[in-house]
């Protein structure tokens, strides 16, 4: 079951990548906000199922805070553009 969720985790990492390649090159504010989303939410689950896999509770806590982190980012993001129009 841990190697299950090794792999797992090797195959988010590689979608975090992407998805940073994709918040760098995003052609509008809105696929920027989008793909900073996926990076939070990728980020989290990754935390997840570490914490699972090497039974470390203390994981769960910081990916709370990262979604926590992630949903500000989004909030001052779109108060952001408001105030740019």
């Amino acid at each position: 079951m841990t190697t299950y969720f090794t792999a797992i985790v090797l195959i988010l990492a590689l979608l975090l990548s992407l998805s940073l390649l994709r918040v760098l090159r995003a052609p509008s504010y809105a696929d920027c906000i989008l793909s900073t989303q996926l990076v939070g939410t990728i980020g989290v689950t990754m935390l997840i199922i570490l914490s699972v896999v090497k039974s470390e509770p203390y994981l769960l806590d910081v990916s709370l805070v990262l979604a926590l982190l992630t949903s500000i980012l989004l909030v001052t993001f779109t108060q952001l553009r408001r105030n740019q129009q």
